[in-house]
């Protein structure tokens, strides 16, 4: 067997088992989706197994709309996710460069501590979350969830982020403080846009996790009216009926805000992963 047919059966190879991958990770959602234009008899006579629906229909989104504040959970979550993300994403970017640009007393102490952190089970943290959150009357406002999404974030973020910055070379720093440059300014106009892959992924991450949480929004926002998509999908489901068809249209359009953000943030991961620093 010559060399190029060899090449020719790893890339078929190696095709194959994206294809296999692709297809695992689309034959769920295909599911959902398809069960999201289902009715309840199409449902309950095919016990949940029949491929396509008897007459796909919108009504489920339509009816998901009226029975339900949609809407006012999206928003919720929106105000929580989205800010608590900037907030961590900034705080991790400026706690990031700092750790990995200076020497102080207590650095490796502090990288530990960070790490340390993310060790403790999540569930051990509720009671004093909910306690410190009443004792600032914080407790089941978007506020409180934000600052608690946050606090979540930053560490492992900040690890993110200082891994990017130490690949950063510090000449970079030194060319731009010898022009006169301020530290502030060094970062903001020439080390970040460099890292522009390490915080769109950095991004990427905090987005997902604090979007996808549930256990701390089930505790910590009880009014309905300050559900998260997240808790409310949960709370759709009670002792005497599932709707399924309902469940599975909640679940699509919870999952547009994580689709929304990969499309966006992919070109300018690319672009930040196809851009130079290094001066000729």
């Amino acid at each position: 067997m010559t060399k190029k047919n060899k090449n020719r059966i790893v890339f078929a190879l190696g095709y194959l088992i994206l294809t296999i991958g692709c297809l695992g990770v689309l034959l769920p959602l295909s599911w959902m989706g398809i069960t999201s234009l289902k009715s309840m008899a199409d449902i309950t006579l095919s016990k949940g197994l029949g491929l396509f629906p008897s007459g796909p229909s919108l009504e489920n989104y339509i009816n998901i709309w009226k029975e339900y504040p949609i809407a006012v959970y999206i928003k919720n979550s929106t105000i929580s996710v989205g800010g608590s993300t900037v907030f961590g994403v900034i705080c991790a970017a400026l706690c990031g460069y700092s750790l990995s640009r200076y020497d102080f007393k207590g650095k490796s102490f502090l990288l530990g501590f960070l790490l340390v952190t993310q060790m403790f089970p999540a569930v051990m943290k509720i009671i004093p979350y909910y306690k410190i959150l009443c004792s600032v009357n914080l407790n089941n406002t978007r506020t409180g969830l934000l600052v608690v999404y946050a606090s979540f974030s930053i560490p492992f973020c900040t690890w993110m982020m200082y891994g990017y910055f130490k690949s950063i070379p510090t000449g970079l720093d030194e060319a731009a403080r010898v022009d006169g440059s301020s530290a502030f300014h060094t970062f903001y106009k020439i080390i970040l846009p460099i890292a522009l892959p390490g915080l769109v992924a950095t991004v990427i991450y905090a987005f997902l996790q604090n979007w996808n949480e549930y256990m701390f929004a089930s505790v910590l926002m009880s009014a309905d009216e300050k559900k998260t998509i997240t808790y409310a999908i949960s709370t759709m489901a009670d002792a005497y009926k599932i709707q399924w068809n309902y469940l599975m249209c909640a679940a699509l359009i919870s999952s547009i805000p994580t689709l929304a953000v990969f499309v966006i943030m992919q070109k300018y991961l690319i672009a930040g992963m196809t851009a130079g620093a290094v001066k000729e």
